[in-house]
């Protein structure tokens, strides 16, 4: 059998019931619909069995004659079609939005199960014999991204041995397909190991935090990357501050009152600066462990741009964008920020700031 989708030569009849679900009752039409496509369920009488995706898209398509439960001759309008699949689930919209587009792609869609909407086979598979090769979401625009769902699907996927695609449809009919997936970001720096960076002073003002020991600013500057350089002086951020402070190797004075700072006492004068300084920490020792040098991703509208080797040579492969587990947005809030890092061939990370390892979800945008 073959999966190419050609006209057939014979349009069946189809019985159409309540909620758009519909019966080939001839055995030549079920066979040839069935043949082209592995649309619908056999029947134990014979037969075939088509759901309202089906049905809507076969009759759109010119491949079914759908009518009533009366005269066969009196044809069902689309329209018709329309609203009695929407009668039988008010999300058919989207569903037939991102069914129709993968069909036209060429690939066999069969229905989902709880959070997934499709499954669907490799191109030139054949149904059922061949496991499908992705796990289909459809999503409106208007739809909230949960970070919890989204994990508790990659799990799925994961112990299933699909791919995730998220179709998301927008006001407009247009559709974009996502594919997240859990990575380990990788860099080529290795962390500075404990002990090899020297002991030294910074004085906090107010944004920032200024070192000017010389040698203290070569060690932190060569192949480490922290902070700029701003005539003798090194200005580190905040987060590098409290990164250098945590690992025993930054001692902070007081820039107003000349007194030193404790770890706590920063975060409590630091804090209402730069409130997340705590959360975006781990995500940040966890580039750093992982030989990236992070940076500002302030310019790119995230938290961080992860380089795998020295700045001076390379552009950033990431931009990190870090996020509680419990995490929502709206989808074109993430549209704009994935554009924003594909367009400047980067790849987008969400940093989850809780738990042990740091765990990362990339999400970009693709073609089936």
């Amino acid at each position: 059998m073959t999966t190419t989708e050609h006209a057939p030569s014979i349009v069946p009849l189809a019985r159409v019931l309540e909620h758009g679900d519909s019966i080939v009752s001839d055995p030549a039409g079920a066979s040839t619909l069935y043949n082209k496509g592995y649309y619908g369920n056999h029947l134990p009488r014979g037969g075939l069995a088509l759901d309202p995706l089906e049905t809507v898209y076969l009759t759109e398509a010119g491949r079914l004659a759908p009518h009533g439960d009366g005269d066969p001759g009196a044809r069902l309008p689309l329209s018709e079609l329309l609203r009695r699949a929407y009668g039988g689930d008010e999300t058919f919209d989207i569903h037939y939005l991102v069914y129709r587009d993968l069909r036209q792609r060429g690939y066999v869609v069969k229905p989902g199960t709880g959070a997934v909407s499709f499954s669907v086979l490799p191109r030139g598979g054949t149904y059922p014999r061949t496991p499908s090769l992705y796990w289909v979401v459809a999503l409106s625009e208007r739809t909230p991204f949960s970070l919890p769902s989204l994990l508790d699907l990659l799990d799925r996927g994961r112990r299933g041995k699909k791919r995730l695609l998220l179709g998301v449809v927008d006001e407009e009919s247009d559709l974009t397909y996502y594919a997240p997936r859990l990575v380990v970001p990788k860099g080529h720096q290795p962390a500075p190991a404990p002990g090899t960076l020297p002991a030294m002073e910074g004085i906090f003002l107010t944004d920032r935090v200024s070192v000017f020991d010389a040698e203290a600013i070569a060690a932190l500057g060569e192949h480490q990357m922290f902070g700029s350089r701003v005539g003798e002086r090194l200005e580190l951020s905040l987060l590098e501050a409290l990164y250098l402070v945590t690992e025993g190797r930054l001692h902070l004075t007081d820039g107003r009152t000349g007194k030193p700072l404790s770890r706590k006492a920063f975060l409590t004068v630091a804090g209402p600066v730069e409130g997340d300084l705590e959360q975006r920490l781990p995500v940040y020792t966890s580039l750093r462990k992982e030989g990236l040098l992070p940076k500002t991703g302030f310019k790119y509208g995230t938290h961080f741009r992860a380089y795998e080797s020295d700045p001076t040579t390379t552009h950033a492969r990431y931009l990190v964008h870090v996020v509680p587990p419990d995490f929502e947005s709206s989808w074109p809030e993430l549209s704009r920020a994935i554009r924003v890092a594909q367009g400047v061939r980067k790849s987008f990370l969400l940093g989850i700031g809780e738990g042990e390892p740091i765990q990362y979800v990339h999400l970009q945008r693709v073609r089936p």
